[in-house]
């Protein structure tokens, strides 16, 4: 069987979550059957992988359109396969086109929905009805649809009511317990000013509107003195909110020490450093679809604050592995919080509840890993996205 996996992010070019599954599936895959990776940037030397990158013509024009060129190079390239698996809206279109020139069913992975984000028109202005528009169309027409969570297949079938609920199958993200694991090692912090022995809250991820990072920047505000905050926060999708965190940030480091920017991305063994010495992950999110962060900050052993929104509840057993904020949502698109003050309140309380007590949160810490470990290991997700595979190829015949 060959499969041609479509998408945007692949290493060494890789910013969030998908392009983490992505590469993770890529190595089980591989141990199985003839997996191409097809993804969007600069040469790659690895084996069987094919870099792209956007069509002069398209240069300097709208980030949407160029992005529907170079899915265009990517479909044109996909004869030969038995099945092409896309990933985001990125890689989508390159998919449903490949399916239509070559005849190989498509599946895709749903790792976030441009309904559910229409802060995205602050970046993408009319590029976003265009980036709707081609991830409509690939749904619609899939042969299968994978969806990361239980969450995310409801946000699926209420986005895309046309969608056969037959055809999205759950398959949650996964996470290498080997490579994402407890580090003793405390460089990563010393070379940047982080006490390893201070309570600290860590926070992982884009600066983008989903994240909720500025909701958790106003709850720090009121956490005791003596709590670090380490903010591993990069690639804001636009000036507007690159600007408001900035500005917060700011506003915190001047009546509080302890508070910690990092907008580099950091290689793993530098991040496991972080979370493993963390009292504490953090992930006030208003969209998540899984949250591939959680797993990574679960597998070095510590507990997550986390909103209870999405397909967190699937990752974070309240209670037991952490904490999950109730979160009312505005049914507008944009989750943005009904009592924005109560959910970030509701923040601060449980952050405090984790970091006054050491020794539950370091029974939490451990409960996380064996929950990574028992739940969400590649291998068997490996092994129901093969079985996936098979049975829409069976069915395409």
């Amino acid at each position: 069987m060959r499969v041609d996996l479509l998408t945007k992010e692949y290493p060494p070019e890789v910013y969030g979550g998908a392009g983490v599954h992505v590469a993770e599936l890529t190595t089980v895959l591989r141990e199985h059957i003839d997996v191409r990776v097809r993804a969007f940037g600069a040469d790659r030397a690895e084996e069987g992988t094919f870099s792209y990158t956007t069509p002069a013509e398209l240069a300097g024009a709208n980030p949407a359109l160029s992005t529907l060129g170079t899915d265009l190079l990517i479909a044109a390239d996909c004869a030969g396969a038995d099945l092409v698996h896309s990933h985001t809206w990125y890689a989508n279109f390159a998919g449903h086109m490949a399916s239509l020139l070559h005849g190989a069913p498509h599946v895709l992975s749903a790792h976030s929905l441009e309904p559910l984000r229409p802060w995205k028109a602050e970046q993408l202005g009319g590029g976003y009805r265009v980036s709707s528009f081609a991830e409509r169309t690939a749904y619609e027409g899939a042969a299968g649809v994978v969806a990361v969570s239980a969450g995310m297949r409801a946000d699926i079938l209420r986005a895309y009511p046309t969608v056969d609920p037959d055809k999205v199958h759950v398959i949650h993200n996964g996470i290498d317990i080997e490579q994402w694991s407890p580090n003793p090692e405390t460089a990563a912090l010393t070379e940047r000013g982080i006490d390893p022995e201070a309570p600290t809250i860590v926070f992982v991820g884009r600066i983008t509107r989903q994240k909720g990072l500025p909701y958790f920047l106003r709850a720090v505000r009121e956490l005791p003195e003596d709590v670090q905050v380490v903010l591993c926060a990069g690639a804001p999708d636009t000036p507007e909110i690159a600007r408001e965190v900035d500005s917060l940030v700011e506003e915190l480091s001047r009546s509080r020490s302890g508070v910690h920017l990092i907008s580099e991305m950091l290689p793993r063994h530098e991040l496991t450093q972080i979370l493993t010495h963390a009292t504490t992950f953090v992930c006030p999110s208003v969209y998540e679809p899984l949250g591939i962060v959680n797993l990574e900050a679960m597998a070095c052993g510590i507990p997550v604050v986390a909103s209870a929104t999405g397909g967190i509840p699937e990752v974070v057993v309240d209670g037991e592995t952490g904490f999950l904020v109730p979160i009312e949502q505005l049914t507008d698109g944009t989750g943005t919080p009904v009592d924005a003050e109560r959910f970030v309140g509701d923040l601060r309380d449980a952050l405090v509840r984790m970091v006054a007590d050491p020794e539950r949160a370091r029974r939490m810490g451990e409960a996380s890993r064996r929950r990574a470990a028992e739940h969400f290991a590649w291998t068997s997700i490996g092994e129901r996205t093969l079985d996936l595979y098979r049975t829409v190829i069976e069915q395409s015949a």
